[in-house]
């Protein structure tokens, strides 16, 4: 029998690394500025056009490379950081895949310009498809400028599966923000469709935060420092007032290597605790310096997974830290053991000359706990009056509500004597239960009320004639950078639903007209739940900005849990819902509500 086991070629082998190293053009993106921070480089721009799918061109000032070094940096397992496997415990840089640069080669048009400062000459290369087309010297300055163009050209599944230009472009400053906030010292920029998104200027931490989203997150940092043997934690949390209801801002750090760690995360959220409301997220930028040998950064292919010797003393310092500060700038309560003015005897009672008399307290000496209270005459005295308890007839009458009416309407929360009748009742201001001929049926309000809104939504984009209602004064509505990109690539989809935008800033947005249906107070949660929307993963070829829109506006203005709701509008609700298309299925792809036959609540009550 032949032999069928074979060695692959080298560009077959390199495009199927390249799935490891290069799902999306952010992908690029981050090891191209990995390798130029590694370079050394003080100013790195960052050019894209239509969201990196054509170009991704990244320019520093770094060292540079040698010819031999340019040339060598495009095969495999190429790297200048590692010698030995021991290496691979002791990292201090980034850029040490040893695949990155020959995986993007594979699947893209590279371009390299390159030179080391004390060459006149520098090396020009042009690699396609792992094959190099062109190499010469050239004049070019100190450092290192490499251009990937039509990414994913000779792989057209892979570029099929790349989402809208809004939700890579998204994904792209992800990683920009993240590797720009791990190094406040280097200056950056981010251009895209000639558009200057970001203008990063050499600054300490707290300025590089502010200057990537925006100056009112100055005002909401709490500072944080610690120093152990074991870990330094430096960097910021967000004050508990300004928490968000989507996760967001949230950076952790290690080694100036961004990493994300759920159980890290639990510690700041347990530091939290008691301060923020049901459903909210804090905000942080959490750096933390640990031994390299305690750590392994090296457990995921995207390298934003690490692995820590001793997890359990890191949560507790972590979470003591954060904790400690937000006491220590009057975040938290803590214990102050000094006057409070608020204590003080008041001014007007102080110049008063009579002394208040001390009450009387009379106390029954018959009473006791272990009888069965019976009916007493009341006696009364000077300072209180004792008033016994109506008779019960045992202890269990306690749990007995007052009213049998009360109880009835804070289970079904009917609201007037001739709705007693009806079908339909509210439970815990959450669901509607309405009864059947086969049984009865459960809905969820909310998503009840999302699946309604979203198909009114989708009739009056698609179906009816677009209008504008317009505000008596304009709102400014303040935004990262990367929230004003986005907002603004979708600006046109927004003015055909009815939005009138008036001026955009780099930290503000201003609207002077929105859609009928939705009031002024709610356009700033429409603007975020549509932005929160939008990174969802939806390919390009079915991804419809309407519906995204239609989504994000039925769930931010849909009633919410704990809502009451009269008789009139449980069953407008219901009747609205099973007028819908699909009254089933919330936008979201969840149930709107569940049905229970009659059989089936037999059963539930079968020995």
């Amino acid at each position: 029998m032949s032999d069928i086991i074979q060695l692959l070629p080298d560009h077959v082998a390199n495009q199927i690394a390249a799935g490891e190293v290069v799902q999306r053009p952010a992908s690029v993106v981050k090891e191209l500025l990995e390798n130029s921070i590694d370079a050394g480089a003080s100013c790195i721009k960052l050019i894209l056009k239509d969201a990196g799918k054509t170009l991704i061109q990244v320019i520093d000032d770094g060292k540079g490379m040698s010819v031999t070094d340019a040339r060598l940096s495009f095969e495999r397992h190429a790297t200048s950081k590692i010698r030995a496997a021991e290496d691979l415990f002791q990292l201090h840089t980034k850029g040490f895949r040893g695949e990155a640069l020959a995986s993007i080669a594979a699947i893209a048009h590279v371009e390299m310009k390159t030179k080391q400062e004390d060459q006149e000459l520098g090396t020009h290369l042009k690699i396609e498809g792992s094959k190099v087309t062109y190499q010469e010297m050239a004049s070019t300055p100190t450092g290192t400028s490499i251009s990937v163009k039509n990414l994913f050209y000779n792989i057209p599944a892979r570029r099929n599966f790349l989402k809208s230009d809004t939700v890579e472009t998204r994904h792209i400053i992800d990683e920009f923000q993240r590797i720009s906030l791990a190094h406040p010292e280097i200056t950056f920029s981010l251009h895209h469709n000639s558009n200057e998104v970001y203008r990063l200027s050499e600054s300490n931490l707290r300025k590089r935060v502010v200057s990537i989203f925006g100056s009112k997150m100055n005002e909401k940092l709490v500072p944080i420092e610690e120093e152990t043997e074991m870990i330094s934690i430096s960097g910021f949390v967000a004050k508990p007032e300004y928490a968000k209801k989507k996760r967001g801002e949230q950076f952790f750090f290690v080694n100036d290597r961004f990493v994300k760690s759920p159980y890290l995360h639990h510690a700041v959220v347990a530091a939290f605790d008691g301060l923020l409301e049901q459903g909210s997220h804090p905000s942080y930028f959490l750096y933390l310096k640990v031994p390299t040998k305690s750590i392994d950064i090296n457990i995921h292919p995207t390298k934003t997974e690490v692995k820590f010797d001793d997890e359990k003393a890191l949560y507790a310092i972590l979470r003591a830290t954060v904790k400690h500060s937000l006491g220590q700038y009057s975040i938290a309560p803590v214990l102050d053991f000094n006057r409070d003015s608020n204590l003080d005897t008041p001014y007007d009672f102080s110049k008063k000359t009579s002394v208040p008399s001390t009450p009387k307290i009379t106390v029954d000496p018959t009473f006791n706990p272990f009888k069965t209270e019976t009916k007493r005459e009341s006696s009364s005295s000077v300072g209180s009056t004792y008033v016994p308890k109506k008779e019960t007839t045992s202890w269990e009458s306690l749990y007995v509500a007052t009213e049998e009416k009360v109880e009835q309407e804070d289970l079904f929360e009917t609201t007037s004597e001739h709705h007693q009748a009806n079908k339909t009742f509210q439970i815990q201001k959450k669901y509607l239960l309405s009864s059947i001929k086969s049984g009865v049926v459960l809905i969820h309000q909310s998503l009840a009320h999302q699946r309604v809104l979203y198909e009114e939504f989708l009739e009056s984009i698609t179906v009816k004639e677009v209008s504008s209602q317009q505000l008596l004064f304009p709102i400014t509505i303040s935004f990262s950078s990367a929230e004003i990109e986005t907002i603004y690539t979708l600006k046109s989809d927004l003015e055909s639903v009815g939005f009138d935008f008036d001026e955009f800033t780099k930290e503000s947005v201003t609207i002077k007209g929105t859609p009928p249906s939705i009031s002024e107070s709610k356009i700033t949660n429409v603007l975020e739940e549509l932005l929160a929307n939008v990174d969802l993963d939806v390919p390009d070829t079915n991804y419809n900005p309407f519906d995204v829109m239609a989504k994000s506006f039925a769930k931010s203005l849909a009633i919410k849990t704990g809502t009451y709701l009269s008789q009139k509008e449980q069953e407008n609700l219901v009747n609205n819902l099973f007028s819908c298309k699909e009254p089933s299925i919330a936008p979201d792809g969840r149930a709107t509500f569940k049905t229970l036959t009659l059989n089936e609540i037999d059963q539930l009550f079968q020995g």
